[in-house]
């Protein structure tokens, strides 16, 4: 009875021989630690080939999403959140209050020359 498995228990069909030694070349690497200011230690690696301006002085924690930094003594701070701003909030910063009052001024004037053409345009018609 054929059990469709492989003749040899534990391999499998194209495996390579046992041994780290014949699994190929492995890459010199450079460990550093990075540090959150939550407490939360981090270990990545890059290659041994990189200088030392290449590889990131700031990453994200993957525990808390913080920037986590290679000074255990000193981790990055957060920089302040700004909250959501309104779009009133954006036209303020481009708009100064002298050129805020002129606008207002133009659109009132505006609104108040559309009803009084519709105030006339309405007393013609009953007048008719």
């Amino acid at each position: 009875m054929s059990s469709g498995g492989s003749a040899i228990r534990g391999s499998r069909v194209g495996a390579g021989p046992m041994g780290e030694s014949d699994r190929g070349f492995k890459a010199e690497r450079v460990y550093r630690d990075y540090f959150c200011s939550n407490g939360h230690e981090t270990n990545k690696q890059f290659s041994a080939h990189l200088e030392a301006e290449e590889i990131m002085a700031e990453i994200d924690c993957p525990n808390c999403g913080l920037p986590a930094g290679l000074d255990k003594n000193n981790p990055p701070v957060v920089a302040k959140h700004e909250p959501y701003k309104t779009h009133l909030a954006y036209v303020k910063e481009r708009r100064t209050d002298v050129e805020a009052v002129e606008l207002l001024d133009e659109a009132v004037a505006a609104v108040r020359d559309r009803r009084i053409k519709a105030a006339e345009a309405e007393a013609a018609k009953l007048n008719r």
